[in-house]
């Protein structure tokens, strides 16, 4: 099994920064995306940022330009680093990794427990 676990949520004020982390640990194998998704009270949850083992990202339009993804392979650890946040973020913020546990085994989706981010105007 692999765990994931998020860090780095807060309160923060309009216009400030967070910088959350995700730690991945377990039985780890490979690991190819991780990423980043929110979700607001009576909200989907919906995508902020994914990377790819190799770095290569891709962000939700309303993200781009504010928030940046990135990836520290030989820890198996996720960034977010989030600008110039605005009330509409705020949101639980959930972990998501593309693992292979064990040579051989079919490829599983992890999901973290997520950290509260909450704007304050």
């Amino acid at each position: 099994q692999v765990q994931l676990v998020e860090s780095g949520g807060g309160l923060v004020q309009a216009g400030g920064s967070l910088r959350l982390s995700c730690a991945a640990s377990g039985s780890i194998f490979r690991i190819n995306t991780m990423g980043w998704y929110r979700q607001a009270p009576g909200k989907q949850r919906e995508l902020v940022a994914t990377i790819t083992s190799g770095g290569t990202t891709n962000y939700a339009d309303s993200m781009k330009g504010r928030f940046t993804i990135s990836r520290d392979n030989a820890k198996n650890m996720v960034y977010l680093q989030m600008n110039d946040l605005k009330p509409e973020d705020t949101a639980v913020y959930y972990c998501n990794a593309d693992a292979q546990p064990t040579p051989g085994t079919r490829w599983y989706s992890y999901w973290g427990q997520g950290t509260q981010v909450t704007l304050s105007s």
